[in-house]
């Protein structure tokens, strides 16, 4: 697979127009990622999800997309329920955009060729930062409240297979600002290899509600990942719907910059036949008084395996921290395969910080109950299911965006 990840390179290196600079760090970043390989289980952030035999086992030979096809339909999904300002990005690239409720003076998507200059250590990162073609960045100004919600439609071509995707796209909100932004993932390939990389700054007394929603079948191979920084008063809602695609991981570091800043992390895995996800997590409490939710659900089916790690780090100077951490999982078969690896780091005195994991079965009494209340065998399990998923699903602030996920959800 080297000879054509390099073969490609040259090509996307001549279709885009870079810098020397940019040549030079864009090849160091490519030859970290060939030093460092696809990463597997010898990692220890990779222990339950061997990404390298994923890729050997659904990649022949992993193709660049070179060219776009401008004028393809694009499943918009026809939200009814609530006006939205709208990005369409297709194979990584960003088509078009609609920000028609907003002030666009104070909201603009600004995108350039930069990339970070730093030593990531982690060989996704350097295979995204060596093929990424623009790196783009939505950026609320000063003082602004985003007016709409803001849906980012990731779309790849239908008859691609094989093909590495890559996109770098950051958000940014300055002083006293808001934003909602949905992902929605319409991929309709089969086999190829996504790779987002995004980083997120939220200054201070600044709100973002950010929501990934991978629900559509696909065989794709997703690697999403989120570096997540928050200052004074800031707050973050962060919601994951874990479900459609065939190997998926988000990769989340979240660091609390300043005081009171807060993170609520709320996620749901839901797999059937033989889906691989993973949700890992690491909180950076950095400073003083600040909070962190994580709350993640999962439920198996099938030979589905789900992994989750989420680690609390609370720096000396964090005093007054508040943390909280749980993962459940409801395994509805004796094939399915369920890993949780829950950890606190603690070098402050004054904190209150829980964790904990779960997993088991449906409650035999719960089901016996509902069918004596008439309810088949499998209106029951259903029930139980969904009741399980519904506290996640509840912690969304905005309803409007909560009735939306949750009637994707079916609950």
């Amino acid at each position: 697979m080297e000879n054509e990840i390099k073969q490609n390179y040259e090509n996307f290196l001549l279709k885009e127009k870079f810098n020397d600079s940019q040549i030079n760090n864009k090849k160091d970043n490519l030859d970290n990622f060939f030093k460092r390989g696809f990463p597997n289980r010898r990692l220890e952030d990779w222990k339950f999800s061997d990404f390298n035999q994923v890729v050997n086992a659904n990649i022949e030979n992993l193709n660049y997309i070179a060219e776009i096809d401008n004028n393809i339909v694009f499943d918009q999904r026809p939200i009814e329920d609530f006006d939205h300002n709208k990005i369409f990005i297709l194979n990584g690239k960003i088509i078009k955009s609609d920000l028609g409720f907003e002030d666009q003076s104070k909201i603009e998507i600004l995108e350039d060729h930069s990339i970070d200059q730093e030593d990531l250590k982690n060989s996704l990162l350097n295979l995204n930062n060596a093929f990424t073609a623009k790196h783009y960045k939505i950026h609320v100004k000063e003082g602004y409240l985003a007016k709409k919600p803001l849906i980012l439609y990731h779309n790849v071509s239908e008859n691609l297979k094989s093909s590495l995707v890559s996109l770098r796209l950051d958000i940014d909100l300055d002083k006293n600002s808001s934003l909602k932004v949905i992902n929605i993932s319409n991929e309709i390939s089969n086999k190829n290899l996504i790779n987002i990389r995004q980083k997120i700054n939220i200054s201070e007394n600044s709100i973002l509600e950010n929501f990934i929603l991978d629900d559509n079948e696909n065989d794709n191979i997703r690697y999403t990942h989120s570096d997540l920084s928050l200052l004074k008063n800031s707050h973050l809602e962060f919601f994951i719907l874990s479900k459609g695609s065939k190997f998926l991981k988000n990769d989340i570091i979240c660091s609390l910059n300043d005081n009171h800043g807060s993170i609520s992390l709320n996620g749901i895995i839901n797999l059937n036949e033989s889906k691989h996800h993973e949700i890992k997590t690491i909180v950076n409490h950095n400073e003083e008084n600040c909070k962190s939710y994580q709350l993640i659900k999962t439920v198996l089916k099938d030979k589905a395996k789900s992994v989750y790690q989420g680690k609390i780090y609370v720096n000396a100077k964090a005093q007054k921290t508040d943390g909280y951490q749980l993962s459940r999982a409801l395994l509805l078969s004796e094939h399915t395969e369920f890993n949780a690896k829950p950890e606190l780091e603690i070098y402050a005195d004054d904190v209150k910080c829980s964790h904990g994991s779960t997993s088991g079965n449906l409650d035999e009494n719960s089901i016996f109950y509902l069918m004596s209340r008439g309810l088949s065998l499998t209106q029951s399990k259903e029930l139980l299911i969904n009741g399980f998923l519904q506290e996640v699903a509840e912690k969304i602030s905005d309803e409007r965006i909560k009735q939306f996920i949750k009637k994707i959800m079916g609950i």
